[in-house]
């Protein structure tokens, strides 16, 4: 009898992992940020339970590194990449760095280059260009891959291109690459399928992110948050995205939904995804 029950076990176990379908990507937890405000465990629950394996880390929200780490473990959620701030790369790398480690990352991304108003300089390149390459370097000799997340303001002309072609030319390969969020590269009027043809092997991480049709367009980073709609919905192109990105390099994936609707939308976002061919 008991091998009978064992068998049976092993039968509803395997019927209970085909239940449990894991995400064809991963998610920005800073998409559920209020949710998380209010209850970390509870949190991490519904995005396991939505399918989610790989998540890219903004905050902690009061836990500590290796704290939040065992909350991911728990619920057999794996940390890709972390946020850090230009300051701390400027001036703390070592800090990044021990975050990292406790976190279990291979990434470090950095979402914002500091800049005064709405205009982004070739001073503010120059600044970006030099604490990169020295903090990723120092990131890449310890194991962790730095990269830069656009945001927009990048694509300001600048000579015959933009400053984002002037970054890529500078920024040294082996210490700082990309991370692309297809909404700030459609906002100020690029196409991502063509930037990732001309940059193969420079975008290693990618922000999954549709736009309401008829948002204005913006160079200067900023955006209300409620264009945010469902992958599949928007004007960004999604479908032709997923099919260029692998091909250019892309290692790894996150759904990202800033706005008020993301509980609601972050699944139907999976839903198309799955449905791409």
């Amino acid at each position: 009898m008991k091998p009978f029950l064992l068998l049976i076990g092993l039968l509803l176990s395997g019927v209970a992992a085909l239940a449990q379908k894991s995400a064809p990507v991963g998610l920005g937890l800073y998409s559920f940020r209020d949710q998380f405000a209010k209850d970390v465990p509870g949190t991490l629950a519904k995005v396991k339970q939505m399918g989610f394996r790989e998540v890219e880390i903004a905050g902690t929200y009061g836990m500590s590194p290796a704290d939040f780490r065992k909350a991911l473990d728990k619920y057999g959620l794996k940390a890709i990449s972390v946020g850090a701030s230009f300051e701390d790369l400027d001036t703390n790398v070592p800090k990044v760095l021990r975050e990292a480690k406790a976190l279990g990352v291979k990434y470090v991304a950095c979402f914002w280059i500091p800049h005064e108003g709405d205009t982004f300089t070739i001073n503010h390149a120059e600044r970006a260009i030099d604490v990169f390459n020295t903090a990723g370097k120092l990131l890449a000799d310890n194991g962790i891959t730095l990269c830069y997340h656009t945001h927009g303001y990048e694509f300001q002309t600048y000579k015959d291109g933009t400053f984002f072609d002037y970054l890529a030319e500078n920024f040294d390969p082996k210490a700082i690459n990309f991370e692309m969020d297809v909404y700030w590269v459609k906002s100020p009027g690029y196409n991502p399928v063509a930037l990732l043809q001309k940059y193969p092997k420079r975008f290693l991480l990618l922000h999954l992110k549709d736009r309401k049709p008829g948002t204005p367009d913006s160079q200067n980073g900023h955006a209300d948050v409620e264009s945010n709609v469902t992958l599949g919905q928007g004007d960004v192109g999604i479908a032709e995205i997923m099919k260029q990105a692998k091909k250019s390099g892309v290692k790894h994936f996150f759904i990202e939904d800033e706005s008020s609707r993301s509980m609601e939308q972050v699944p139907q976002s999976l839903v198309f995804l799955e449905g791409l061919k």
